[in-house]
């Protein structure tokens, strides 16, 4: 089976069109989605718009501050009540999940007690989760350029996470892009950790830019990978093209991770 397709709408917005007009040209590509990082004021018109043209919502952000996320002990009940709002939100939209996120690393918390507190965190609100039949996907990031302190930054620590959490509803969002500049070795990592991974995220490196014959990464092999597996979820692309005709760019990366 071919695997489903999103784009993160923040990076290809609908500029000097239509969003009827935008969302048939994102379905005339081949996508079956779209994907926002929060809740923005148009985000129901968004929606409806896209559901007009046969795109769903793929994924959102189910809390706020990506800094100040899980492993801070003080931001449970804010981060408790954000993700109920939000796994409603996704129940009622068919959303399959929200992303959450570590929060940044915090002086004198090893890992595995970042782990604890985390898992303890989300602890407070998986069993809604699982009610109402929505992932909550952590996301991992890379320290390294993009997010320096970022604590979930190496697929260890998000799967380390999920078993303590203890349920199938707790995944992660795999962003390849993150995960090629902290450890690479990246589809025996997918492969072997698929039924953990509820969202996929794309990009090139380096650059975060095109998935071409610029950068490193071949997505060509990586997505035959992923249609190897069971998964069952949405590949999101979250790079920012240099293609002046922001649909050349997203064309170009359909049609190559089109597998």
């Amino acid at each position: 089976m071919r695997i489903k397709q999103s784009l993160c709408y923040p990076l290809f917005p609908a500029e000097n069109m239509s969003l009827d007009a935008y969302f048939a040209k994102l379905a005339e590509i081949g996508f079956q989605a779209f994907e926002t990082w929060e809740r923005p004021a148009n985000f129901m018109e968004l929606v409806q718009a896209a559901k007009k043209r046969g795109l769903a919502l793929a994924s959102f952000g189910g809390h706020g501050t990506l800094a100040s996320g899980l492993i801070d002990k003080t931001q449970h009940d804010r981060i408790e009540a954000e993700l109920r709002t939000s796994i409603d939100i996704a129940a009622d939209l068919g959303t399959p999940g929200v992303i959450c996120f570590s929060g940044n690393r915090i002086e004198g918390l090893s890992d595995e007690q970042a782990i604890d507190i985390a898992a303890a965190g989300l602890s407070r609100v998986i069993g809604y989760a699982e009610k109402k039949g929505v992932n909550l996907n952590m996301e991992l990031l890379n320290s390294k350029v993009n997010h320096p302190g970022y604590a979930c930054d190496k697929s260890a620590f998000g799967l380390a996470f999920c078993k303590k959490v203890g349920s199938p509803r707790a995944k992660l969002l795999y962003d390849i892009y993150h995960m090629q500049i902290m450890e690479g070795d990246l589809i025996r990592t997918i492969t072997e950790n698929i039924q953990t991974i509820g969202h996929f995220h794309t990009a090139g490196n380096p650059g975060r830019n095109d998935m071409d014959d610029t950068q490193e990464l071949n997505y060509r092999g990586i997505c035959k990978a992923i249609a190897a597996t069971p998964y069952e979820y949405y590949v999101g692309h979250e790079f920012r093209t240099k293609r002046t005709d922001k649909f050349q760019g997203l064309r170009e990366a359909f049609e190559l991770c089109n597998q």
